[in-house]
């Protein structure tokens, strides 16, 4: 990696996902605001980008066995990937945090009121998930597949432009709000410190919560920085 200070936070973890880590441990969005280069999210949040770009370049170490090869992808396996991989883990581990902060915030709600605001916000975003993974499975994905199929029929990827062009701009809105709750739950739990006296289900909750926040930036990532501008390229 060369000039990294001036590559977009996007483009640093489309290169290499394992700097995905570094920019999370700093709060670097790279996925909602991931346009920005890595010089201009330091300075708005007083960071040394010479200090972050020398962890990037430890973490950009070759082993190509651990490296998924997002770039090298066609579209369709680039959203069956998104499937299998985050979506499935968003279905799998949203009801488990539902139970666990609703449990919480009903025996520790009294101790803890931030914990009821949380409990609330991760119900409205699983709601929201649950209909945004389905617009993406039923809508969105197919049409991607059937013009990435169709690429350089002009009258067939017309077809798509219309249902891709709708959809991702709502996807990418879905995103953003996705991100601003889970922005507003790491805060409200204090970047997910665990507090005196927190019990064991309290403990749980607050990593599951942190590990869903880790995996939907880079779940957002993939398909915004990724698998959309692909997308777009066969129906222009």
């Amino acid at each position: 990696m060369t000039n990294l200070a001036q590559q977009t936070l996007a483009g640093i973890v489309s290169n290499d996902h394992r700097t995905a880590a570094v920019l999370e441990k700093y709060q670097l969005d790279f996925c909602c605001k991931g346009k920005r280069t890595l010089e201009e999210a330091c300075v708005e949040k007083g960071l040394s980008a010479a200090e972050i770009t020398l962890e990037l370049q430890s973490a950009d170490k070759p082993d190509s066995c651990c490296v998924t090869p997002f770039a090298n992808m066609t579209a369709g396996q680039l959203i069956d990937y998104v499937v299998t991989r985050h979506h499935a883990y968003v279905k799998q581990a949203m009801p488990l945090i539902y139970s666990h902060l609703e449990r919480v915030a009903t025996k520790h709600g009294d101790r803890f009121p931030e914990m009821v605001a949380v409990f609330s916000m991760f119900d409205q975003l699983q709601k929201d998930m649950n209909l945004h993974m389905q617009k993406e499975e039923l809508v969105l994905f197919p049409a991607i597949k059937r013009a990435e199929l169709a690429f350089g029929n002009r009258n067939r990827v017309a077809n798509e432009a219309a249902i891709i062009s709708r959809a991702v701009n709502v996807m990418e809105s879905d995103h953003d709000t996705a991100g601003e709750i889970m922005q507003c739950i790491h805060e409200l739990t204090h970047n997910y410190k665990e507090p005196y006296g927190a019990c064991t289900t309290f403990r749980l909750s607050l990593g599951e919560l942190q590990a869903f926040e880790e995996d939907l930036h880079r779940h957002v990532h993939l398909e915004n920085n990724v698998l959309f501008p692909m997308a777009f390229t066969f129906i222009k």
